[in-house]
């Protein structure tokens, strides 16, 4: 049995984590956590998953709890990933994370800990999602430079990274496909007079409003036609199912750095 801790345990991804890994015979959640100033911390589990782990309190951070888990998923923010990642190289743990709007800084951290702990670092735990990521590479392939490409995301008010990882990542593997060095044929948005459209540029445009989950469309336009490619999230489960898959895939490795792709053998 795995024990589990859960980062960002009051949030709208951990709460979920926690509830679909409450059922999973699979599991021992061991713990969970939130910032040190966050109003749920010290508020007992059991007021999150329906009475169940009454003797479980969310803590005001990881270090009050490391010790007692196998595997953390992390779902906080970027900020904090860092610090949490230290944690887990010194204790010798497991972690799957999930936040996004990584800095630079914080992916080079993870290559390195990667060296003597296992990790899941992912911007999308969906398996819909990568499977979008393996066909967007392969349109890109396999269509000429004639097919524009444009990717467009919508989210939730509340999130604050734009464009999203997943939207990057859709963006590198279109890229990869269309053998164009990323950042550099990136274009985030349209504004003013732009001339006329660049084929070797790859269009990124992020959307904010309501409670939309998540929504990737990837399009490849030509004279006379349009491919899209479509990924809609009705419920975050879809992202927490994969979390926790990932905790799984992690329990019998020593080290390495992995993704979603490597969990569901794409």
């Amino acid at each position: 049995m795995i024990k589990l801790l859960v980062g960002g345990a009051c949030g709208r991804m951990g709460g979920r984590i926690l509830n679909l890994a409450s059922k999973d015979p699979d599991f021992r959640l061991t713990g969970a956590f939130e910032t040190p100033r966050h109003p749920g911390v010290g508020t007992s589990l059991s007021n999150l998953l329906g009475g169940t782990h009454a003797e479980l309190r969310v803590e005001s951070g990881l270090g009050k709890i490391i010790d007692k888990g196998d595997v953390l998923i992390d779902f906080t923010n970027p900020e904090a990933v860092s610090e949490h990642l230290c944690q887990c190289l010194k204790h010798k743990k497991a972690i799957v994370i999930g936040t996004t709007g990584l800095s630079e800084e914080t992916l080079q951290l993870i290559a390195q800990a990667a060296k003597k702990i296992p990790i899941v670092q992912s911007p999308n735990m969906s398996l819909g999602v990568n499977l979008l990521f393996k066909l967007t590479e392969l349109v890109a392939l396999k269509l000429s430079d004639d097919y524009n490409i444009e990717i467009v995301e919508t989210h939730h008010k509340h999130k604050k990274d734009a464009p999203s990882g997943t939207a990057l990542e859709l963006a590198r593997r279109a890229a990869r496909g269309r053998d164009l060095e990323p950042e550099k044929a990136f274009l985030y948005g349209r504004e003013g007079i732009t001339g006329e459209r660049d084929k070797r540029t790859i269009g990124i445009h992020a959307v904010r409003g309501g409670d939309v989950i998540g929504e990737h469309t990837v399009s490849f336009l030509s004279d006379g036609e349009r491919i899209e490619l479509v990924h809609k999230a009705s419920s975050r489960d879809a992202f927490a199912k994969g979390a926790l898959l990932a905790a799984k895939f992690l329990s019998d490795k020593n080290k390495g750095l992995y993704t979603m792709q490597n969990v569901l053998g794409l």
